[in-house]
């Protein structure tokens, strides 16, 4: 018998679902800093890492935790994710000036449903019933969220497109770090994928013509620390003492957030939908975290 922990049995990390959440709500700030930066969508991207890079250094180093060479093969998966993460914030950036902000937070957050649908084919068991009806209460919450302001059109196809491809490549930015996160501590994990990120965002937002540099260095700051050093610091710790599925739906309060950022910041209503969903998510996270009997096994397929 192996001594291998089960995949759906991560090991335990202090507070890991508080810093989930707190890491979350920051990372849920980052659209409105994008629109605030004064550059390029995807030089947005490219500061957003290069700046947390001396602060992630420091951090690191007082945490005891010094950025490092990990090897080739451990190196090799956090530059793919470093990749798969460069890539999502390039194509979600652009989406956010093709299409609607409430298009872009919908189709972009598929990639916590995907993140949640590859930890239950890891461990090859189905949800219980608990997961199941939090996973609904989920879905049908972002849906609500996002349905009043959401807006089908061939208007906005390039934009969705380009929303929904950025989710896909989070949910692998997400399984290669939860994959590293276990032989390698969070802060050097985090410096490197950072790194190797923003030595690819640089080279096409050159090439794209973009404006790299602000007039106002303000907001670009802002983002760096908000989305970068504290909410993917929190998010990587957190990763690796909870599940793909619990992690999933924890991202979805980003929506949530996000409307709340909206009502403070530019006036805009929520209305009875947008607070149903937003209660949706929460009793789904509620679910999510109350004790298990245990998943299901799969049915076992016919050879």
């Amino acid at each position: 018998m192996s001594d291998a922990a089960p995949a759906d049995v991560p090991r335990p990390v202090p507070l890991a679902f508080a810093a989930l959440l707190i890491g979350s709500s920051m990372l849920a700030l980052g659209p409105w800093f994008v629109r605030l930066s004064g550059v390029g969508p995807v030089a947005a991207g490219f500061w957003r890492l290069a700046l947390a890079l001396p602060f992630l250094f420091v951090i690191a180093l007082v945490a005891r935790q010094p950025a490092h060479w990990p090897g080739r093969a451990l190196g090799g998966l956090i530059a793919l994710g470093g990749f798969f993460f460069a890539a999502d914030l390039a194509a979600w950036h652009v989406g956010i000036h093709m299409t609607k902000l409430a298009n872009a937070t919908l189709f972009g957050n598929i990639s916590s449903f995907a993140f949640a649908a590859w930890g239950l084919w890891l461990a090859r068991r189905l949800p219980s019933r608990s997961q199941g009806a939090a996973l609904s209460l989920a879905a049908i919450g972002a849906a609500l969220l996002m349905g009043s302001s959401a807006e089908l059109s061939a208007r906005n196809l390039r934009g969705d497109a380009l929303s929904l491809l950025a989710g896909l490549l989070y949910a692998g930015y997400l399984i290669a770090v939860q994959r590293a996160r276990g032989a390698l501590a969070p802060l050097p994990l985090l410096f490197l994928s950072s790194a190797f990120g923003a030595a690819m965002l640089l080279p096409l937002s050159l090439a794209l013509g973009e404006r790299i540099v602000p007039a106002d260095w303000t907001f670009v700051i802002i983002l760096a620390l908000s989305s970068q050093v504290i909410g993917q610091g929190l998010l990587v710790y957190a990763i690796g003492g909870l599940s793909p599925l619990i992690v999933g739906l924890t991202l979805l309060t980003q929506p949530a957030i996000s409307a709340l950022v909206g009502w403070v910041a530019y006036g805009e209503r929520l209305s009875a939908l947008d607070w149903a969903g937003a209660v949706a998510i929460g009793v789904a996270l509620v679910l999510v975290r109350l004790p298990d009997r245990g998943l299901r096994n799969a049915p076992s397929q016919p050879s």
